[in-house]
């Protein structure tokens, strides 16, 4: 029962990171793309 308490205590603060890094919307690295189904800049077209 101890190490199951303790397995909860340690598992704790990674899942309340986890939600929190989930709701937080973080925006993506370099220039997004005008187009709406796009997450990032393709670039240009050779």
């Amino acid at each position: 029962m101890r190490a199951l308490v303790a397995a909860a205590i340690g598992l704790a603060p990674v899942l309340l990171i986890v939600l929190v890094l989930s709701t937080v919307d973080l925006p993506p690295d370099g220039p997004t793309s005008p187009k709406p189904l796009l997450t990032a800049d393709p670039g240009p077209k050779k």
